[in-house]
This record gives structure tokens, C-alpha cells and sequence, in this order.
């Protein structure tokens, strides 16, 4: 069933129970995020939340897609894994052998329904034109700034549509959008991303770059914008398919681009590559950290249009788990089926674990019939689509259970021998990365956990026997977990990593194979925040070390004093102490149920200062 509106979506989460409607005034500075925060971090997510009175036209929806029940809800799947499901059983009723007149008459009503889910031009206004505003002022729109050290308010849920001026073929991608004036805003693509790719070819031409940015409409249509397709494979294709109808587009107002007729929102406007860069961010971003400003294109809006009672869809992003993980999990159980028929057909589960962000942990379950297999799926992966920026990488055998990490930690004890079945590689890392010591370029750990054939095996020599005893290391704190991991959480002014794995390989048992150090107020007690903390502050190969069948890993956060690095390093992303003093006061009349505590209490005490940068190291 594809959803007309998105109002119609918020009356669905309604009858379900998923929603909470917030009558009172909740300013979208700080304060709607600082709301939010508490219910994303809870185990099933909280609820969705539709903020009714935000100052402006237009009621503000967010986490609509914060759990694993709203997710499905948003695609119209009982589960996620469905949609690949449909794509396998598609695929495989177009490709197989046809041997005579009768099997090609059975393709017709496949090739029926893929005809009516092809987006189509129709001629006309759209209910997204409903509204055309007089003068364009963005700061009409209810758009959050999300955390304190924010270079401004950003518009985080935008579905960014643009062409190829060459191909013709449309794009549309999701770009944060940080609002400069009522009229101009940044343009945040990433340079590996298609949007960029199409800038650059107007600039080739010396030509402006029209773009229409949309919100809202059918959830599919956001999802889309976040897939990783293939390059010239268009999004709406995609929407069309999981909603079972095709997308309808319109002609924007002010340029040539086609849009959705049911968005809520359309803002179109352009990009002139002539034209100076502008300095945008910092921006407290998915990883869990501040992404830091830099340079990125202008956009200027050159019309608003909306539909009557029209929604204002948005989400943040900030210390796992919130809402993007969601839709990353979503991404995970649909791509899967695509990722085995296409590329590598051992593949027979993966796992994006949330502590992971994405980009810096995936799990990967093989039907392993062959030596050296592991290796050639993770090679493979590494150069493929956006799972190129992935940073560590665990392939284990058929019989664990990807989703249990406990099982997957068992299966790395037990079949992973450190010196032949732990490698490094280089390659691009996703620019949001802090701790590569080069900008979007670094290192990758790829951890073979299968159990090893014959010719995989090589003498190895055993490790003489020690005494385990109580182990002492001044200025730190020790958590044993799962008997072959050690964490350390050390005082970051006093940590010499060379230092520290001598006075620890003294005083432990050789059972101990993982050894991990953190900064001090990590707490070594938790392992969500322990993989979260150090995944996102490793360079793997700059920043472990294999000594004598262990790894030891520095998940501190690095300095140019300590460690000789260059660029700046961002603080943890909290809500100030001001803000969640008022949402602590207001929350009782806002009827949000029983009180949240504030995540960003149990943060905060890894701050170093108030600024998005903790550590100025670059000149």
C-alpha cells in the first residue's frame, strides 16, 4: 500500500500507538532534539513525535522512522527483509532459462509490474504546489538547529533531486542543508557522492546547476533518497517498487526538474559553480561526534512551494542509537539480496551493528566451501558501492548467529588466530571520520573468524605460559570481558601506548588475545559504548599493534602533542546543561509520559570544553 501523504503515515503511527502529540510550545532550537534524544535511546526506540505548536505554520514530525515496528510501517512491510525477498524472487522469474513460446508469455505480468512502478511525468500542478509562498524566506520552516555547537539550523530529511546535465538521469540524494539567510543554504555533499559528481559536470559546462530539494510525501520516498544504489539507477524506481505505485512527478515552478505531486514540501533554487564556496558546520552528525566546518557550495532558493497542511518532516542524529539507525538496518536487509545475486554469492547474512555507525563495523556470515574465501569477500566488499568505507570487518561461518554479538565475539576467539587472520588494507574512508590521519583516506581491519582449512593453517608458535594475576596500571581503569577481550580505560595526559602493552603483556594470561584502551571516562562496563567509542577513534593499521599473538588497539582520542596528529579532533555530541534543565522542568506538562533522564548526562563528562572541537591540533 503506498501512503497518499504523509499525513496519512502519521495517521497510521496514530492508530498503532507509535505517536506522541505534543500540544505546548517546544521551541525547534535545542529543545525539540533534546526531547527526541531521550525517547531514539530508548531499547525499542520510544516513539514518534509530531510537535504541533513549533512558532511557525507547519507542526514539526520526528523519529517517524526510529524503530525497527515504525520502519516497516514506513515501507509497509511485516519485516524488512521482504523487500529483497521480492527483488530475489523478481530477478530470478526474468532471468532464468526460457525454453519455449509459453514460459515468455508468463514474463508479461512481470514486465507489467515493473511498468507500474516506473515513475511518470504527469502534466499539471501537484498538491505540493498547493501553496506557492510570496516572498521566499526559509526561516518560514520550522528547521531545527540540533545541538549546541551547531553552525546554524539544518534542514537533515531533505530528498535532493538534480540531473545530469549530459545523461539526463535524475538523481536524488539526501544532503544536510545548513540555512545561511532566508534564502541561501549550504549544499553538503560529500565528494564521492553522485550529487557531486553532477556539480562538477555543470561546472565542466560553465552552467548553473538547478536542484529541487523535497520533504515529506510517502516515506518511501525518504528511505529512497538514503539508498546506496548503483550509479544511474533512479530512486523513485525504487520508491515505486516498494510502495507498489508508481511516483507521480511535477514540474517545478521555477526549473525544469520533476518532483513528487505529493511531497510536502518543495524548495527549488540552483548552485553556480562559478561561484565561492561557503564555510558550513560544524554539525553534530551521526557519528556520534561534531563533523567541523568546512567549505561547500551555496544554494540559492528561487521558490518555496507546500501543500495545505503541510507536515515538516526532520530528524538528528548524534550518539547511537537514533533514528538513522534504523533506516541503516533497513538498508542492510534489503540491499543483502542484491549484494549475494550480483557480486558474491557466499554471502548469506550481514549485520551493520548500531554501535558501528554505518560505516565502521560490518558483519558478514559465508557459506565458506574454499581457502582464502573470507578474504576475497571482504576485498570484494571493500571495492564495492558505499560499503567501500567500511573500516573493520568480521566474516564468520554459517552456523553463528550475526545478530548475537556475543556469538560473533565466540567466534572470533575461537577461530581467529591474530598473526595470520587479522589484515590491513588502505582505501577511502568515509569523510565523516575523524581519527584517519588523512581526510577520507585510511586504513581497514578485516578479522577472519571462520574456522580454517588446511591450507589455511601455518605452525604457529605457542606463547610460554604466564600467571594470571590482578593486573595494575597506574591512572586506569580494567573491565575483563568474555575471558580473550581486555578493555582499558586510561587517563589520556599519562597514556603511552608502547608503555601501556608492556606493563600489560607482564601481567596477563595468554588467553587474553583483544586487548583495548579508551579514554577514561569511557565506561569499559558497557560494551555498546566501548565499540562505539573506540571504532570511531581508530586508524587500524596506525593504531594496533600485534605483539605475540595480541592485538592492542589505542582507542583513545588522539593529539598532535601524544601522537603527532594533524587534523582537529571533535568533542561527543551532547545537549548543554541549560537545555536539558528546561526539558527537565517542562516535561511534565508536555505530556510525554514518564520522565527520560538525558543521554547527554552520561556524555558529557567526555567533553573537553564546550566547543565542537576538543583538540586543536591542526596549524
Amino acid at each position: 500500500m503506498a501512503y497518499e501523504s504523509l499525513q496519512e503515515f502519521v495517521d497510521q503511527l496514530d492508530r498503532q500507538g507509535e505517536l506522541i502529540k505534543v500540544t505546548e510550545r517546544v521551541d525547534p532550537k535545542l529543545e525539540i532534539t533534546e526531547i527526541t534524544d531521550r525517547f531514539s535511546k530508548l531499547k525499542d526506540g520510544g516513539k514518534a513525535i509530531l510537535f504541533e505548536n513549533t512558532g511557525t505554520n507547519f507542526p514539526v514530525l520526528i523519529n517517524a522512522m526510529g524503530s525497527l515496528k515504525r520502519m516497516q510501517m514506513a515501507l509497509n512491510v511485516e519485516h524488512l527483509d521482504r523487500i529483497g525477498e521480492e527483488m530475489e524472487t523478481l530477478f530470478k522469474s526474468l532471468t532464468g532459462p526460457k525454453e519455449g513460446f509459453i514460459d515468455k508469455l508468463k514474463l508479461l505480468p512481470q514486465l507489467s509490474k515493473l511498468n507500474s512502478w516506473m515513475p511518470k511525468k504527469i502534466d499539471g500542478k501537484g498538491a505540493c504546489q498547493e501553496i506557492i509562498l510570496n516572498e521566499v524566506d526559509l526561516y518560514q520552516l520550522p528547521v531545527l538547529t540540533t545541538w549546541p555547537k551547531d553552525g546554524g539550523p539544518f534542514i537533515t530529511l531533505p530528498m535532493v533531486n538534480t540531473i545530469d546535465p549530459d545523461t539526463h538521469i535524475r538523481n536524488v540524494g539526501m544532503y544536510r542543508m545548513q540555512i545561511l539567510d532566508k534564502q541561501s543554504t549550504g549544499m553538503h555533499w560529500h565528494k564521492h557522492k553522485v550529487g557531486a559528481r553532477h556539480f562538477q559536470a555543470y561546472k565542466n559546462r560553465g552552467e548553473k546547476m538547478p536542484i529541487a530539494v523535497t520533504l515529506g510525501g510517502d516515506p518511501a520516498y525518504t528511505y529512497s533518497a538514503t539508498a546506496p544504489l548503483p550509479d544511474n539507477v533512479d530512486e523513485y524506481m525504487l520508491a515505486g517498487f516498494i510502495r507498489k505505485k508508481k511516483v507521480e512527478l511535477v514540474k517545478c515552478i521555477t526549473n525544469n526538474i520533476y518532483v513528487p505531486k505529493d511531497v510536502d514540501f518543495v524548495i527549488e533554487g540552483y548552485v553556480d559553480p562559478q561561484e565561492d564556496w561557503i564555510w558550513e558546520g560544524p554539525f553534530g552528525d551521526h557519528t556520534g561526534f561534531y563533523s567541523l566546518a568546512d567549505w561547500y557550495p551555496k544554494f540559492h532558493v528561487t521558490c518555496i512551494t507546500h501543500r495545505k497542511n503541510a507536515i515538516y518532516p526532520t530528524t538528528i542524529v548524534g550518539i547511537p542509537p537514533m533514528e538513522d539507525a534504523y533506516i541503516g538496518k533497513a538498508t542492510e536487509r534489503i540491499f543483502l539480496t542484491p549484494i549475494k545475486m550480483t557480486m558474491l554469492p557466499e554471502i548469506l547474512d550481514m549485520d551493520l551493528p548500531y554501535a558501528g555507525v554505518a560505516h565502521n563495523i560490518t558483519i558478514i556470515k559465508i557459506d565458506k566451501t574454499y581457502a582464502g574465501q573470507a578474504l576475497k569477500v571482504m576485498h570484494s566488499l571493500w571495492g564495492a558501492g558505499q560499503i567501500m568505507f567500511n573500516k573493520i570487518m568480521v566474516v564468520v561461518d554459517k552456523n553463528v548467529d550475526i545478530h548475537n554479538y556475543n556469538d560473533v565475539l565466540d567466534a572470533i576467539n575461537q577461530h581467529t588466530n591474530i598473526q595470520q587472520d587479522v589484515i590491513f588494507t588502505k582505501g577511502p574512508v568515509d569523510v565523516l571520520d575523524h581519527a584517519s590521519t588523512k581526510w577520507s583516506f585510511g586504513s581497514k581491519m578485516g578479522i577472519d573468524a571462520t574456522q580454517k582449512f588446511e591450507e589455511e593453517l601455518e605452525a604457529t608458535k605457542e606463547e610460554q605460559n604466564t600467571t594470571f594475576s590482578n593486573i595494575d596500571i597506574p591512572n586506569s581503569n580494567i573491565s575483563l570481558v568474555e575471558k580473550a577481550w581486555l578493555f582499558v580505560a586510561v587517563e589520556n595526559t599519562h597514556f603511552n601506548f608502547d608503555q601501556q602493552i608492556a606493563e600489560i603483556s607482564a601481567q596477563i594470561n595468554p588467553s587474553i588475545k583483544w586487548i583495548v584502551f579508551v579514554d577514561k571516562h569511557v565506561e569499559i562496563n558497557n560494551l555498546f559504548n566501548i565499540t562505539w567509542t573506540a571504532s570511531n577513534h581508530i586508524d587500524p593499521k596506525r593504531d594496533c599493534k600485534i605483539i605475540n599473538h595480541r592485538i592492542f588497539i589505542d582507542g583513545t582520542k588522539k593529539t598532535k602533542e601524544k601522537d603527532g596528529f594533524q587534523r582537529d579532533w571533535p568533542n561527543p555530541v551532547v545537549m548543554n546543561q541549560a537545555t536539558i534543565d528546561t526539558i527537565d522542568q517542562k516535561w511534565e506538562q508536555l505530556g510525554l509520559g514518564s520522565f527520560l533522564k538525558s543521554p547527554s548526562i552520561q556524555y558529557r563528562k567526555q567533553m573537553i570544553g564546550e566547543e565542537a572541537i576538543a583538540e586543536k591540533n591542526s596549524n
